[in-house]
């Protein structure tokens, strides 16, 4: 499949630079989508975060080099460390011994091979969506910005959510919640790029035409064509379950892809166990 080749070809890069910059935008450009949404496919297919893949390959040839008689400083310059204390910390989290030691012979260390992604048979699940064209809608609520490492984000938006349910903010984002408003309904956690890749915000806000609120920020949602699906289950695994898949089953073989870099969690009620939920994934023909 072509999208399977478009990730290939990402890995491909991503082999041929260990011993240089790996530039993250190139590879999701290669992958044919957003950097954003290329570090999450990758971490959901994968099993592990871009970030990690890179450094565990980077360390399975570091420790090649090493028992082939290369220097510890050597080695590590080549992998793009600059002090022998940052590569000693990164090899020793792989192997789980320093480097000098992985000269020795004798020594257990780890590998781990180039992944490659090949097509599995999914799909006996059934998934619930459907297609919607919404004109633009104003959203308000808080926002944090985000980078292009994932690993970060998945920080980062935790962190925004918790310290909205401790200050109060979360119950006034509630409380701005307007029925009539032709946007989406709930408590949305959504992720926008305003403009250009690079400017990434996550929002928890909720659709409204009210006048914004003090330490609160409003976004327009862009008209967008939605891939919407449904799901119910205990909170936060259940939707994460759901994205994985819409991601990695349904996407591929849809006949759409992404477009304008938005997708939106759709909080329907504030239950912990069997909660309603919507995932809109922002979409467009191929």
């Amino acid at each position: 499949m072509e999208w399977l080749d478009k990730l290939n070809k990402s890995i491909e890069y991503i082999e041929d630079n260990l011993d240089g910059e790996i530039n993250y935008e190139e590879a999701a450009k290669l992958a044919c989508c957003s950097c954003y949404h290329y570090q999450r496919m990758f971490s959901y297919i994968a099993g592990v975060t871009l970030s990690e893949y890179i450094r565990n390959r980077r360390m399975t040839k570091a420790a090649i080099d090493l028992q082939n008689g290369e220097k510890v400083m050597d080695v590590s310059l080549k992998y793009g460390y600059e002090s022998p204390t940052s590569f000693n910390r990164a090899f020793k989290k792989v192997h789980e011994v320093s480097p000098s030691m992985a000269q020795k012979k004798g020594t257990f260390l780890k590998s781990y091979s180039p992944i490659s992604f090949k097509l599995t048979i999914k799909g006996v699940e059934e998934m619930k969506y459907r297609i919607e064209k919404k004109e633009a809608f104003r959203v308000v609520g808080v926002q944090r910005e985000l980078t292009n490492d994932f690993e970060e984000n998945s920080i980062k938006v935790p962190q925004l959510w918790k310290e909205s349910l401790e200050n109060g903010k979360l119950s006034e984002i509630m409380a701005l919640m307007d029925e009539n408003n032709a946007g989406a309904p709930g408590v949305l956690g959504l992720n926008a790029c305003n403009g250009e890749e690079k400017d990434w915000k996550y929002y928890i806000a909720v659709s409204t035409d009210k006048p914004i609120s003090k330490g609160m920020y409003e976004y327009t949602v862009p008209a967008s064509t939605w891939a919407i699906f449904k799901g119910q289950g205990n909170m936060p695994q259940a939707i994460q379950d759901v994205e994985k898949r819409v991601l990695t089953e349904w996407l591929p073989t849809s006949g759409y892809e992404f477009d304008q870099c938005i997708n939106i969690e759709v909080y329907l009620d504030d239950k912990k166990e069997d909660s309603n939920f919507e995932v809109w994934l922002s979409i467009k023909n191929k």
